[in-house]
């Protein structure tokens, strides 16, 4: 099948990964599906840093699809890795769950009340859910199945009798540190946990036996952690013997026949590079410095005849207001944290716009209205076709899989909108309703479905994200002591604008009428243009905007006003205004 390629000039960095993965699948197996990978470690809550993992290969996996070719993008559950330490912040837990450090994440009880069987399918199904939202197409594979039903087992017995070639090739680096990137600061430490994107980059890699290097660790019989060492292997009957240092437990086993235990982790990805014929996976930036596992992993996999992955390292994601994440952190949002407040389109947008090396955040705070208009003027450019190329691949990425199109709001008004109106109306639904079909007399909403799901998701950051002594409390009685202490120009400017509300009644109206109220006390035309004006009409502008929302919501500064007094309605207004 021949490649199809954009021109340099329009392509964007998902078409370019796009031609060099079928290249490279054509190269190494011809006729055969493309392979993609990630792999993400359940040890908690699995964060929008992780996200990259999975949105960098699945879009370059769509565009493949979208050209006709057969694709299968991994998802490896690194659920079978040990249980490290116990996140902060998530609920059900107590200090006791810190017992199972050293088990396999499968074998840690899920927090308290989860409806699932173990810690590990406790926070891979709140991905799973995601994912499905966002339209990412995926085959799942959990390690503690491939492990323990002994798929692996001729990789193992191939990986100890090559064993001192392994220990060789980690020799090189084990007492190397990365040199810094010309025009790049260090990585610190913080920055390192962050970046785990299978949470397992820090293992270690199998050294440290005093009986040699063994690059497999057997999970104890008697305690079920990895806090074994391996004091003794025959090559020609794999027996294995092993103690642990947790509960002094020892025994030997056949290797050939045993299921509890894995390679290490530096081994362990590049084995399953070869077994499953992976040709394109990213890896975070903790991957850049010699020693790390996908470093490492690049001499390693041709002990197991095969050839490393060709992808991008990926940069940072972060949170508006937030540090960089890091899964051991309380409190770091999730896939599904971001969904509640928006839509999938947008999250994917956020992800599909930046090239992997370029690091971005992801808004929780007021930056997501700015956001949401971005995405809503980038729609509207793709209607009028006015967009720019690059412009257009992130946005049909965004809004469709090759699969079809995602699931939209039928009728998309401006978040910013959405979001002050359930923040005054409480979310009730009547009110919601009236406001919003006031916004567009001409076209009045009939139902609010047409304005959901965005409407749902507006209303999610309010009740959420937006702290209570910012919410919008509309009074309730006039502040008399502030109507009479107005002066003229001040009792002047509430006159005009409530002898206007009538002829005004809409968003556009009323959007005129407050800017222009002080233009006509100025002596301007309420239609004059700002190369028209002094610029002290801003300040009065700004002065009467201020004294509005003194009188209607007790504070300087609020909701845009025209969504305001269309949501606190025509006759509360003229009372809260003295009328």
């Amino acid at each position: 099948m021949p490649i199809v390629a954009q021109s340099t000039e329009t392509a964007d960095w998902v078409s370019r990964y796009a031609d060099e993965v079928i290249a490279e699948s054509e190269r190494r197996a011809p006729g055969k599906p493309v392979v993609v990978a990630s792999g993400l470690s359940p040890s908690g809550p699995i964060h929008l840093g992780n996200l990259r993992e999975v949105m960098t290969p699945h879009l370059v996996a769509d565009e493949v699809r979208r050209r006709g070719y057969t694709v299968r993008h991994l998802i490896s559950w690194d659920d079978y890795d040990r249980y490290r330490k116990v996140p902060n912040g998530v609920p059900g837990t107590d200090k006791t769950w810190a017992d199972h450090i050293g088990k396999p994440l499968t074998s840690v009880p899920a927090p308290a009340g989860s409806a699932y069987p173990n810690w590990a399918e406790h926070f891979k199904a709140a991905m799973v859910e995601s994912l499905g939202a966002l339209g990412v197409e995926f085959d799942g594979i959990s390690q503690t199945e491939q492990y323990q039903a002994g798929t692996y087992r001729e990789q193992i017995l191939h990986a100890m009798k090559h064993r001192g070639d392994i220990d060789a090739i980690l020799d090189q680096y084990r007492t190397k540190k990365a040199p810094p990137k010309k025009g790049q600061k260090p990585v610190d430490e913080a920055e390192l946990e962050a970046a785990e994107g299978s949470g397992a980059a820090g293992e270690d890699d199998g050294s440290g036996s005093g009986a040699g290097y063994f690059p497999y660790k057997p999970y104890c019989g008697g305690c079920d952690k990895d806090l074994t060492t391996v004091t003794a292997y025959d090559d020609e009957t794999t027996e294995l013997t092993y103690v642990c240092s947790e509960c002094a437990f020892t025994e030997t086993v056949r290797l050939s026949e045993f299921n509890r235990g894995k390679l290490v982790w530096k081994v362990d990805w590049p084995m399953r590079w070869a077994f499953e014929g992976v040709i394109f996976e990213p890896s975070g930036v903790d991957h850049s410095s010699p020693g790390s596992s996908f470093q490492v992993g690049g001499q390693i996999v041709g002990i197991f005849g095969g050839k490393q992955p060709i992808g991008p390292m990926y940069a940072f994601v972060g949170i508006s207001g937030m540090a960089k994440m890091s899964s051991s952190k309380g409190g770091v949002p999730t896939p599904g944290d971001a969904l509640a407040i928006m839509e999938p389109q947008l999250l994917r947008w956020l992800y599909a716009r930046r090239r992997p090396n370029q690091s971005f955040k992801i808004a929780f705070d007021q930056e997501i209205q700015r956001l949401y208009g971005e995405w809503d003027k980038l729609e509207a450019k793709v209607a009028d076709g006015s967009v720019l190329p690059a412009d257009l691949a992130a946005y049909q990425r965004a809004a469709a899989t090759a699969a079809g199109e995602l699931p939209r709001t039928p009728r998309p008004m401006p978040y910013g909108t959405l979001a002050s109106v359930v923040d005054i109306t409480g979310g009730d639904e009547d009110q919601t309703l009236r406001i919003l079909s006031e916004l567009d007399p001409a076209n009045p909403l009939t139902s609010l479905d047409e304005v959901r799901p965005r409407l749902d998701r507006a209303e999610a950051w309010i009740n959420t994200q937006v702290p209570a002594d910012q919410r919008t409390v509309v009074r309730d009685e006039p502040d008399a002591e502030l109507l009479g202490s107005l002066d003229e120009q001040g009792r002047e400017s509430l006159r005009l604008l409530l002898e206007g509300l009538d002829s005004h009644w809409s968003l556009d109206g009323l959007t005129h009428l407050v800017y222009g109220v002080p233009k006509v006390q100025a002596g301007y035309s309420a239609d004059a243009g700002p190369k028209e004006l002094p610029p002290e009409i801003k300040g009065a502008q700004r002065s009467f905007f201020a004294l509005l929302y003194r009188l209607l919501v007790t504070r300087d500064t609020g909701p845009r006003l025209p969504t305001l007094l269309l949501a606190v309605g025509a006759d509360r207004v003229r009372k809260l205004l003295g009328a």
